[in-house]
């Protein structure tokens, strides 16, 4: 895919949605932390349904330390793999006190020191909360990156960087969004959605459905 064509397909892209957001429920970068570590394999659904209660009680990392293990988890079992997230919350929410008093750090690196943090959950924070031009590749992306040819890659740290290489720097902040909210809604993983496709005719996909 050449150039000319990924600024095409992004230019369509912000039309249709022209500020794209996060569907997770959150109003502070420590929310927002917890949200993402909570959404591994999991809905943003399922997510916003456990964080809508569970962040009247305890919004920042003292208060979550003060909730405790048990009443964390009772507030977020219904979320898949609910022990080990309520741990590595836990722990992030101690290293956020005693290293960043409180505060959420804006550097990967950081970011990755923190339990239950990759780089997929920093890239997250950093492009969301922190407006950094960063591309957070979850499956959704993964699969509408290879499947178009914006950028195809074995493995999503080789799509990151190519999408990073290669996407224009007009739209580079909001090409995480674009891209998830496209893989979830439109370009699905079994039945592509292609009749509906804003960029059908600049997508490089060979098995087009036409309805």
């Amino acid at each position: 895919m050449n150039n000319t064509k990924r600024a095409a397909i992004f230019a369509r892209l912000k039309r249709a949605n022209p500020a794209p957001r996060t569907e997770l429920g959150y109003s502070t970068p420590f929310e927002l932390l917890v949200a993402v570590i909570l959404s591994a394999q999991a809905t943003d659904k399922s997510v916003n349904r456990a964080t809508a209660r569970l962040f009247k009680t305890a919004n920042t990392p003292r208060k979550m330390l003060a909730l405790g293990a048990r009443s964390l988890k009772r507030r977020i079992k219904t979320i898949g793999l609910y022990n080990t997230k309520a741990a590595n919350i836990l722990k992030t929410c101690k290293i956020l006190v005693a290293r960043h008093d409180g505060r959420v750090p804006h550097t990967r690196a950081e970011l990755e020191a923190l339990p239950g943090v990759g780089r997929k959950t920093a890239n997250v924070v950093l492009n969301t909360a922190f407006g950094h031009p960063t591309i957070a590749v979850d499956t959704h992306i993964f699969r509408v990156a290879n499947r178009t040819g914006l950028a195809r890659g074995k493995t999503p740290l080789a799509v990151e960087k190519k999408l990073l290489q290669t996407v224009p720097g007009k739209y580079r902040h909001d090409a995480h969004h674009w891209l998830l909210l496209h893989g979830r809604y439109t370009c699905v993983a079994r039945r592509p959605r292609c009749a509906s496709c804003v960029i059908y005719d600049l997508c490089e996909y060979r098995n087009k459905l036409t309805s």
